[in-house]
């Protein structure tokens, strides 16, 4: 049986750091052809939190499983979530438009509570201070103490509840988009490299929520916008 994310390590990051508020982070939409990265923040009391009884893995849970848990995530943590769109993607590179999203998703989530003193980043890569510096001036800072986590979205609580509502977000956009652009079947694959997707790109071209860099498809049709 595979474990519940629990607490385990916020706490022994408050231990590290001094406080107890402490955050998790994630992101979803790295890997996808269109649509942007979104990143996700939430930051709880480990002095006075349990783990939220449902959190999972985001990749584990149903559509259905994960808008559920979004509607009981607020009143157990504080969130935001951060995207960087596909021409952002595009002129800085994924590793620095996650960084700029995770930005922008700390920022968001400092306006409504004290920073946080820990955060605890998914992964074993330091993207978050990879945002470009122009775009950045205006975001508050991070500085909290930071550990990276592998799998921290399936054994981390705070960074679980950062991927399920960072996740559910960007599946929303993606719905929304697809009313605008339906040949790529957005409302399914949610801009990722399905088969039918792929086959839109090669029959229709590339549309501007694309992330043109990656050379999805020929040149000449590269260069063809809805």
């Amino acid at each position: 049986m595979i474990p519940e994310p629990d607490l385990t390590v916020e706490t022994t990051l408050s231990q590290t750091c001094g406080g107890s508020m402490i955050a998790g982070m994630d992101e979803v939409g790295r890997g996808a052809l269109a649509g942007p990265v979104a990143v996700g923040v939430a930051a709880v009391d480990v002095a006075v939190s349990e783990p939220l009884v449902g959190l999972r893995d985001s990749k584990r849970l149903t559509a259905l499983q994960r808008e559920r848990m979004t509607l009981a995530i607020p009143a157990w943590a504080t969130t935001a979530v951060g995207l960087a769109s596909a021409q952002e993607i595009d002129a800085y590179g994924i590793t620095a438009a996650l960084g700029l999203a995770g930005r922008r998703a700390w920022h968001e989530l400092v306006a409504a509570i004290d920073p946080p003193h820990g955060l605890v980043l998914d992964g074993n890569t330091q993207w978050l201070n990879d945002a470009p510096s122009a775009l950045t001036q205006a975001l508050a800072p991070v500085e909290a103490h930071i550990v990276l986590q592998t799998k921290a979205d399936a054994t981390c609580s705070t960074v679980s509840a950062a991927a399920i509502i960072a996740k559910v977000a960007r599946d929303a956009l993606m719905v929304e988009l697809a009313d605008q652009f339906p040949a790529y079947g957005w409302d399914g694959n949610k801009g990722y490299g399905s088969a039918s997707h792929r086959a839109a790109l090669v029959e229709t071209g590339v549309c501007e929520h694309h992330r043109r860099s990656w050379n999805l498809v020929p040149d000449d049709l590269q260069l063809r916008l809805l």
